[in-house]
């Protein structure tokens, strides 16, 4: 069930679960999945065996489709409304997974009550990347796993940067590719001006950044 106004499960989801399931990261887990959307990341991890799920999302429209999918699917599923780590403040996870706004836009005001809060993440992309690399690591038990799922176009080593800034090792653990979709169509000149994507270019590349802390 997807309400107005709240992001369809689409090409990077369906990535980001493959890992899931081929790489048992949910198994006997409890998992944070931090802007939930529909819940199907959520419901994914809870069919996979997880401890618990908890799924997190700014949008009270998300939130509710989230909790009224886990019912539909009889998914143990926690459902919380706030801005990333902030209502899970006080737990850590085992595994904190993420499929977060990741399309560049034409400024740096991020949308708070249009649709298109779901993919615009700043110039670079990385607006809602950068803070939940910056903060996974305090919500990460010693032995947890992070995921995350964006374009390439965002920078895949920066995400590995930014991770290893908060202590954690990441590497890509995924690559896929799917067809331009209608917003990366849309700006495919501002992205070929500020050369995130190559003249002509019609397929964007989708990676899966897995982390854990350094050793």
């Amino acid at each position: 069930m997807r309400p107005p106004g709240v992001y369809r499960a689409q090409g990077d989801t369906a990535l980001l679960t493959d890992v899931l399931q081929r790489g048992g990261y949910a198994t006997g887990r409890h998992v944070l999945d931090i802007g939930t959307g529909t819940g199907a990341l959520a419901l994914a991890a809870s069919r996979a065996g997880a401890a618990s799920v908890t799924a997190v999302d700014l949008s009270m429209r998300s939130v509710a489709a989230t909790w009224l999918n886990s019912r539909l699917h009889r998914a143990p599923v926690a459902v919380r409304r706030g801005d990333l780590f902030a209502p899970v403040a006080d737990r850590k996870f085992d595994l904190i997974m993420a499929n977060p706004p990741y399309v560049p836009a034409a400024t740096a005001v991020l949308p708070r009550y249009r649709m298109a809060r779901c993919w615009d993440a700043g110039p670079d992309g990385r607006a809602i990347l950068d803070r939940i690399c910056a903060g996974a690591a305090g919500r990460l038990t010693d032995d947890g796993v992070v995921l995350l799922v964006h374009s390439a176009v965002c920078d895949a080593e920066h995400t590995i940067a930014r991770l290893a800034e908060a202590g954690l090792a990441g590497e890509v653990i995924e690559r896929g590719q799917v067809p331009f979709g209608p917003v990366m169509r849309a700006r495919a000149a501002m992205l070929e001006a500020r050369g995130l994507v190559e003249p002509g270019q019609t397929v964007e590349e989708l990676v899966v950044v897995g982390a854990r802390r350094a050793a």
